[in-house]
């Protein structure tokens, strides 16, 4: 893969992207999508094109009917004046590839959900160093290919930006030592996010340790050693300053929190519903609970810039405004309007 080299702007192309273009697929025509041989780094785009015409948008994965995302990307749009209409699809594992190849030139890009972060990546043809690095993503981009009839699909990875923040608003600013629960795609960016934190040290609980492996070799490189454990059912005893808990809803009802102390952190990247169970049994016993509402606005303003842009650390015009508009949308129990939690 072409990397940025030290001290370059992460939105400049890489000199080898020339080179790796044939290689990658870059330019190839949409229907004709087969699974990219190289990835190049993503380049920044915001041709006026791109921008001012009608485009469509929309969040893939399954299940994906409660999605949150819709009201946030379409807040977004109708703040900064664009006509683009974002929307959900129902799209399960090893069903992207036809769902990408039955899209029109309308389509400007998506957001990927479960099962499809990982899936994703045999089919970009340019990637930000955070994709390249975790080889996970949960953007897709659509650019301009080289003639009028091809496109460029370029990867992001929002998560890690959106769980540093979620963090950060709840007072997290610099830590040695956190807790993550859960052992997948949102576990592997969450160790991310912590590493950029200060944390030296995780604990990751996980049903099956024996699948951790790539989850500990992975924080290492970062300078983070991550102890193990066996998740089970019942009391668990959670001691660092701040936990993540990547499970999906109800996967986590069973856990009986035991804190450090008085006030630490758990985000719980579950919000419907909400508050979860464990987020109710966590402020009980005198924790702070975060919804993962808070780490879907973040990484929702970090891939409205990516679709607008190209470039997912370009701060968009008047941000805190769009992040304000976006944040008014948000049901204040985490479920879209009308709906009713899950049994």
């Amino acid at each position: 893969m072409a990397v940025l080299r030290d001290g370059e702007p992460r939105h400049r192309r890489d000199g080898l992207l020339d080179d790796a273009a044939g290689a990658s697929g870059v330019g190839r025509p949409v229907q004709r999508l087969e699974a990219a041989e190289r990835h190049s780094v993503v380049a920044a785009d915001a041709s006026a094109a791109t921008v001012r015409s009608q485009r469509r948008l929309a969040v893939l994965g399954s299940p994906i009917e409660h999605s949150l995302s819709p009201l946030l990307h379409n807040a977004a749009y109708t703040a900064l004046g664009l006509p683009w209409q974002y929307d959900r699809a129902e799209v399960g594992g090893g069903e992207l590839l036809p769902f990408l190849q039955g899209l029109g030139d309308d389509w400007l890009g998506l957001s990927l959900t479960m099962p499809l972060k990982r899936e994703v990546i045999a089919y970009l043809d340019e990637v930000t160093p955070l994709v390249d690095e975790l080889q996970v993503a949960n953007t897709l981009r659509f650019a301009p290919g080289r003639s009028s009839d091809t496109r460029v699909l370029q990867g992001a990875n929002t998560d890690v930006w959106g769980i540093e923040q979620a963090l950060r608003e709840a007072g997290i600013e610099r830590l040695e030592s956190a807790e993550v629960i859960g052992s997948g795609a949102t576990a592997l960016s969450s160790l991310r996010a912590l590493a950029d934190l200060g944390a030296r040290r995780v604990r990751l609980h996980a049903r099956t340790p024996e699948h951790a492996g790539e989850l500990v070799d992975r924080a290492a490189d970062w300078g983070v050693t991550v102890d193990v454990v066996t998740l089970t059912g019942g009391e668990l005893a959670l001691t660092a300053p701040a936990v993540v808990s990547t499970l999906p809803a109800h996967a986590a009802d069973a856990i009986e929190p035991r804190l450090g102390s008085a006030g630490d952190v758990l985000l719980d990247v579950a919000y419907d519903p909400w508050p979860s169970t464990l987020a109710t049994r966590w402020q009980a016993i005198g924790g702070t609970a975060v919804s993962g509402i808070e780490m879907l606005l973040w990484q929702a303003v970090a891939q409205v810039r990516f679709f607008v842009f190209g470039d997912d650390t370009r701060e968009l015009p008047d941000e805190p405004t769009i992040v304000r508009a976006m944040r008014a949308v948000l049901p204040p129990n985490g479920m879209p309007p009308g709906d009713l939690p899950r049994p």
